[in-house]
């Protein structure tokens, strides 16, 4: 099997913290080597000492990650990232401030390189419900949210908490099974931009590998953070290896309906004789598509907010999760 590059879209009107959002993942990529697609390089005020070299539109990162700007075709640009020999782990592209992300999104569907790894769209706390109030941004505001996998309502703080509220029921109003993620000057943990890792299978008597959850509080600083919050404080994850075969049209039911909690979910399982499943979801789209049989057998990985994260529907839909070397906690 192919691997295919998620595709990340970060979209959001103008001024919401599309690129100060991009400036911290590109500081902290935990060993992520990125090509990052922009308009302009000039908003992305990149860290000197992380730039390794620049030329035309493309500036290599220290890293490993790279970005390069689209240009006049997005098409083009994203055709040069899968043909570069470049052995990234994903692509992103920041939409303009006026543009429909999941038009953009629609590519991860249609390019065989690539797959969908969500589309994440920023919000201003301070200015949304005038925007929507505005006959000229509202088609394109209402736009965006619909378009989302996961909103992040950013400078929240300066709204207070009335405001704030109403801005919620509005989002609410437009997407309302969409998460959405509250946070100031664009801090968004990794957690929620990428796709969740495999799970390993231990060797016999073998510890199993750390995954984070409950009480885990060993991780740094967010992404444009000066503060410490632990990421296990934020996120908790639930995982398993069913073994059973699994019927594809109950598969795609589900994440038709997934539970409420639930942002994201990938999983390689049995749906047939001798056919394999691999299934990617994130905040409302979900995609099955074909695998190979993996030597490490069956998994599923879910990440959700700390207290948000539906084990019983999780647990009901693919198995109880059990400590005992056959599934990871």
């Amino acid at each position: 099997m192919t691997r295919r590059l998620p595709l990340t879209v970060i979209g959001g009107f103008l001024g919401a913290g599309k690129t100060t959002l991009l400036n911290g993942w590109l500081r902290a990529t935990q060993g992520q080597r990125i090509a990052v697609l922009v308009n302009d390089f000039g908003a992305l005020n990149i860290d000197a000492e992380l730039i390794a070299s620049a030329s035309g539109d493309t500036i290599a990162l220290s890293n490993g990650c790279v970005c390069c700007q689209i240009g006049d075709d997005l098409s083009r640009a994203l055709m040069q990232v899968l043909s570069s020999g470049s052995p990234f782990d994903g692509v992103v592209v920041e939409a303009s401030g006026v543009s429909d992300p999941w038009r953009i999104a629609q590519l991860g569907l249609a390019d065989p390189g690539l797959s969908l790894g969500g589309v994440v769209v920023l919000v201003d706390a301070s200015a949304l419900l005038a925007h929507l109030g505005d006959p000229l941004l509202a088609d394109t505001m209402e736009r965006q949210l619909r378009a989302a996998d996961l909103i992040v309502v950013n400078k929240t703080d300066t709204v207070d908490g009335e405001a704030l509220a109403r801005v919620h029921a509005r989002i609410a109003a437009s997407a309302p099974k969409t998460p959405r993620f509250d946070t100031v000057q664009a801090r968004v943990p990794l957690e929620l931009l990428r796709e969740p890792p495999w799970p390993t299978r231990p060797a016999p008597g073998a510890q199993a590998p750390h995954i984070c959850g409950p009480g885990c509080n060993h991780a740094g600083p967010l992404p444009g953070s000066d503060a410490s919050p632990q990421h296990g404080e934020l996120f908790q994850t639930w995982s398993a290896r069913p073994e059973r075969r699994f019927e594809a049209a109950a598969l795609r039911r589900w994440m038709a309906d997934a539970p409420a909690g639930l942002l994201r979910l990938k999983a390689l399982l049995r749906t047939g004789e001798a056919e394999w499943t691999e299934l990617h979801f994130a905040g409302r789209h979900a995609s099955l598509r074909r695998a190979t049989a993996p030597q490490a057998g069956p998994a599923v990985v879910a990440i959700g907010l700390q207290g948000r994260l539906p084990l019983a529907a999780l647990e009901a839909q693919f198995g109880s999760a059990r400590a005992d070397g056959s599934v990871l906690r």
